[in-house]
């Protein structure tokens, strides 16, 4: 069994992480934009600029735990119910 809010976390920080620094690299040189802008039109309030960068951060951040969350809850629940199965293999 995977540890639910440990893995949750680990991918809210990686993916948060990811859209600040691709902000900040966009800011500065442009890079990524046409995924940005794409990235933007889903989350209210997000642009490409410095402050843009901290509400992506966050966005980003609950979007991936959220969906890694559910992820794991699932991926548990299946482990545990087909695993007793295999067992014997």
């Amino acid at each position: 069994m995977l540890n639910t809010k440990a893995f949750a976390i680990s991918a809210g920080v990686v993916w948060g992480l990811t859209i600040f620094l691709t902000t900040l690299l966009s800011v500065a040189s442009g890079y990524g934009k046409a995924f940005l802008d794409s990235y933007g039109s889903l989350h209210p309030g997000y642009s490409i600029s410095i402050v843009g960068a901290f509400i992506g951060l966050i966005y980003a951040f609950i979007c991936a735990f959220i969906g890694v969350y559910v992820l794991i809850c699932l991926y548990n629940r299946f482990e545990k119910r087909l695993g007793k199965n295999t067992k014997g293999r």
